[in-house]
């Protein structure tokens, strides 16, 4: 709960997953259907610390990219993806 208003902390949903990508410059991932999900954090701090260890993890391998997608941003606005 909030200290100041009493009410429940609004959880803010944030998606950590990564693949292969043919150009490291691009999203575009070789093997959609091969994403490794890392997880839902319920913080961007949380989800931040959860890409930074899996980009670590494959830091050795170029063409292995992870992403942090803000899914609040997604659910809170239905005309995003238009």
């Amino acid at each position: 709960m909030s200290k100041s208003t009493n009410q429940p902390e609004k959880h803010l949903l944030h998606l950590v997953f990564g693949g292969h990508v043919d150009d490291p410059q691009t999203l575009d991932f070789s093997d959609p259907k091969n994403l490794k999900i890392v997880g839902i954090f319920p913080s961007n701090a949380q989800a931040l610390d959860a890409w930074r260890t899996a980009s670590q993890a494959s830091v050795d391998d170029a063409h292995m990219k992870y992403v942090l997608v803000h899914l609040h941003r997604m659910l809170e606005d239905p005309e995003h993806e238009k």
